[in-house]
């Protein structure tokens, strides 16, 4: 695994993926971080985090689109399905090394945490817990986009229905909030649909409630999907 997740990590550099994910997430963070911060002259990072949400729905697809798209597309598949490692370990060392860089763009706030020291108290424990959810919330996604990424050959597929596919992860818990009022079958879509929310899960984290189920929930759907990764490797590594 190691060897695989060195090998991406070196391969995000020298294509140039990992300069353009860093930049476009600093920049746009940085202008939820003075929109919803220093302009409302406060330390409280709470917004800031709400918004950086929609800057992970939109940036993972990029991150993940070429980890095993490309080695479709380049005929590359085949030495790694036919090398003396496992298929956990092909898709582990993938995943980890898309979750490090997304983890190095994330810290970002620990530097608009020491510069909002100079505009008053910064009270760490929250923005910590937020940092700690973001971190979960992005190691699901990424698990998303790389079982997407297994499927393609096309990067750019890739990419697009990555997103997608978290855009109607999210907007599945918009679209049946009226149900809640509803009747016993509108009620169970609902209740069905809320368990499996990534939005409200993550939400509650930037409004200071550090929940052990939603944690347990987003290591869940990461396990889940590179599960997914895994089989549609092992069929390959078959067929």
């Amino acid at each position: 695994m190691l060897a695989i997740y060195r090998r991406e990590m070196g391969a995000f550099f020298t294509s140039g993926v990992a300069y353009v994910f860093l930049a476009v997430f600093w920049l746009v963070s940085g202008i939820f971080f003075y929109n919803g911060v220093v302009g409302n002259a406060t330390t409280d990072t709470s917004a800031l985090f709400s918004s950086m949400f929609y800057i992970v729905l939109f940036l993972i697809p990029v991150l993940t689109m070429k980890l095993l798209s490309e080695e479709k597309k380049n005929r590359t598949d085949q030495g790694l399905l036919t090398a003396p490692i496992s298929l956990w370990d092909i898709v582990l060392g993938k995943y980890f090394a898309a979750l490090t860089l997304f983890i190095i763009a994330e810290s970002v706030v620990f530097i608009y945490a020491f510069i909002l020291n100079y505009l008053g108290d910064v009270v760490w424990t929250p923005l910590i817990g937020n940092y700690v959810a973001m971190i979960f919330l992005g190691a699901a996604f990424i698990a998303v986009g790389l079982f997407v990424s297994s499927l393609t050959e096309s990067q750019m597929a890739s990419a697009v229905v990555s997103l997608v596919l978290l855009f109607v992860i999210y907007l599945s818990e918009v679209m049946v909030s009226n149900f809640q009022n509803g009747g016993k079958f509108k009620k169970a879509i609902y209740f069905v649909v809320s368990k499996l929310a990534f939005y409200s899960r993550y939400v509650e984290f930037t409004r200071g409630v550090f929940s052990l189920p939603s944690i347990v929930f987003f290591i869940s759907a990461a396990f889940l999907f590179n599960f997914f990764t895994v089989k549609v490797l092992e069929k390959r590594r078959w067929s």
